[in-house]
């Protein structure tokens, strides 16, 4: 599976319903599970992000409908990357 990052900013709407967010966080665990990728770790964060999501997905393609999912209800805002692990970055530049 691929490694992702997803830097979040909350919304007006999400800033306001805040204290919903533990279970919007399960629920988005959940909905992970369910198109078959996992929500590895959150964080929030300070700064000009307000929470980081680690996930993993099978492909890009899953990866994208894992951020949708997260940011559809309207509560977040979402940038995802996909990150490469030190053994992929080795790879990588060993084939330069």
């Amino acid at each position: 599976m691929s490694t992702y990052i997803s830097l979040l900013r909350y919304t007006q709407k999400g800033i306001e319903s805040i204290k919903e967010s533990p279970g919007r966080l399960d629920a988005a665990r959940k909905t992970f599970e369910k198109i078959g990728a996992k929500l590895k770790d959150f964080y929030l964060v300070c700064g000009q992000y307000d929470a980081v999501v680690i996930s993993e997905a099978p492909d890009d393609a899953t990866a994208a409908k894992a951020s949708l999912s997260l940011a559809t209800p309207g509560n977040v805002r979402t940038e995802t990357f996909r990150a490469f692990t030190e053994e992929e970055f080795r790879k990588i530049v060993t084939g330069l």
